[in-house]
């Protein structure tokens, strides 16, 4: 891949994300331009979505462990909504294309996704000691719990209050 088709690609992915934030219906936006010609298919245009997605997620989750060390499960999912109100185009693509695979390749790979999502969601909040079955069951009731205040759309307000007493200890030790 050239650095101009990397960078074609970069701007075309902005554009889904954003044609995908706007109509929050849950369909790849195949209509932006240059998607054809950048990702081909539907399956690598989802896959460079769930990338992004588990990007995101893996970054909320950092941020959110740091701030609140005690509190691994409430951490992650609050990571998670963090994350989904931050992407909530590629959350409903994503959703709507694990509800409704055009292909079993389709479904396979979204199936592995989800389940890896879900293993690092429970070895993150500290309720799994690997992946595997339960670990995924883990993460799948964490994500359930996180989705209780998910709105698509919508944000959360953000606090306004005095820092964490973990942001309040960072601000003395780096002093």
């Amino acid at each position: 891949m050239t650095w101009t088709s990397h960078h074609r690609r970069a701007d075309v992915l902005r554009a889904v994300i954003a044609a995908a934030d706007h109509r929050l219906d849950g369909r790849l936006p195949l209509d932006v331009e240059g998607v054809a010609d950048t990702f081909g298919d539907e399956l690598t245009l989802l896959g460079a979505l769930t990338l992004r997605w588990h990007t995101r997620l893996a970054g909320h989750v950092e941020r959110e462990l740091s701030d609140q060390p005690l509190d691994l499960e409430n951490a992650v999912a609050l990571a998670w909504l963090a994350a989904a109100e931050d992407m909530p185009g590629i959350r409903a693509v994503i959703d709507h294309h694990v509800a409704h695979p055009t292909s079993p390749e389709m479904a396979r790979t979204l199936a592995v996704a989800t389940t890896k999502e879900h293993e690092m969601l429970a070895l993150m909040a500290g309720r799994a000691s690997g992946p595997g079955e339960a670990a995924a069951r883990v993460g799948r009731s964490i994500e359930a719990g996180a989705r209780t205040s998910y709105v698509p759309g919508a944000r959360r307000r953000t606090e306004t209050g005095a820092p964490s007493l973990v942001q309040r200890l960072k601000a003395v030790l780096a002093a």
